[in-house]
């Protein structure tokens, strides 16, 4: 038997992106939450939270854009021709808030509300062109003769919208938790008492989305309620339910990084319903990871690397979060 080499480059691209949402999530989400903490105090608390870690949280949207094309072109070309102008937008979006990360410190007082600003925006751009570009690929994508058939603004619907201001939601709870997780004193208590409209406007997103995904979507209905998929679908809205009543619970009392790891459970239910609902299509709605997938030359080749690099990207992620460990205060700084 043969090794399946789409299955697995599909396992890797996955992997990435949702290394990349677990990683990146609370980094723009901390964004997303400066508005929320005028204070400049505070404003640096929470940069430092990440200041050592941000930029490698990127590596994993890197690897999962360059295993596209390496191991299925025909999605990256459709992709990106359907979705140029969000993922666009969002890479502005990066761009504005990486050179805000790294210019905000520098900047006298007089001037630092501008990159400010900046960093805000970048992040709101970033996570709801995400979003969106998430909503567009949901919804399908038009395809005649291997080739992206639709228009410029294909992407952009009342459903696109939803699911970008839906992440929106979605990163700023992650921001949030995490900084509960890595902050103490007043800072810490405002963040508990935020995370709570929080995580119920996010329950609210899920059941929302959850309701219009299959009534719009005859295909992703037929694949929800049918066997074996029911099965594995099935315990996925009763696991979003216990999972918010125990964080809600750890929000009444002194919590710390019990409602991060809980919000990354729920992103990780969420991600696993986006597969369930598309898998084995990586163009939706009717194109597959076999129908999509390079020469076999090219992807053993490129997974050789992959089988090498990933390791490594795991191995220095983890240290840098090891030796960076613990609580921040107003008297620590990484710039």
């Amino acid at each position: 038997m043969g090794i399946d080499l789409p299955l697995i480059w599909a396992v890797i691209i996955l992997f990435g992106v949702m290394m990349y949402v677990i990683m990146d999530g609370f980094d723009l989400g901390i964004g997303l939450l400066y508005p929320f903490l005028p204070d400049k105090s505070d404003r640096d608390v929470m940069m430092n939270t990440v200041a050592p870690v941000w930029d490698g949280n990127e590596t994993w949207l890197v690897l999962g854009g360059a295993g596209l094309l390496a191991a299925f072109p025909l999605a990256y070309a459709v992709v990106l021709s359907a979705f140029y102008m969000p993922l666009i937008l969002m890479l502005l979006g990066l761009i504005f808030r990486g050179v805000a990360f790294e210019f905000r410190f520098k900047a006298d007082e007089h001037h630092r509300h501008w990159w400010d600003k900046a960093f805000i925006g970048g992040s709101l751009a970033a996570t709801f062109f995400q979003g969106v570009t998430l909503g567009g690929f949901i919804q399908g994508i038009a395809v005649v003769d291997r080739a992206y058939a639709g228009g410029a603004f294909d992407w952009l619907t009342p459903f696109s919208v939803f699911v970008g201001a839906g992440l929106v939601v979605t990163f700023a709870l992650l921001g949030c938790t995490w900084l509960i997780y890595k902050t103490q004193g007043p800072l810490q208590v405002r963040m508990i008492a935020l995370a709570r409209p929080l995580t119920l406007t996010l329950l609210a997103v899920i059941a929302v989305i959850s309701i219009w995904t299959p009534l719009a979507h005859e295909d992703i209905a037929a694949r929800w309620f049918s066997m074996p998929n029911l099965l594995w679908f099935a315990p996925v809205p009763v696991l979003v339910v216990l999972t918010v009543w125990q964080l809600l619970r750890q929000l009444r009392g002194e919590p710390h990084g019990g409602p991060f790891v809980l919000t990354l459970f729920l992103v990780l239910l969420g991600y696993s319903g986006l597969g369930i609902s598309l898998w084995p299509n990586i163009i939706p709605p009717d194109i597959s990871i076999r129908e999509a997938a390079g020469p076999p030359q090219s992807m053993g080749f490129t997974l050789v690397g992959a089988l090498l690099i990933i390791p490594l990207i795991l191995t220095y992620t983890a240290w840098g979060y090891y030796v960076f460990r613990g609580k921040v205060d107003e008297t620590e700084g990484y710039h």
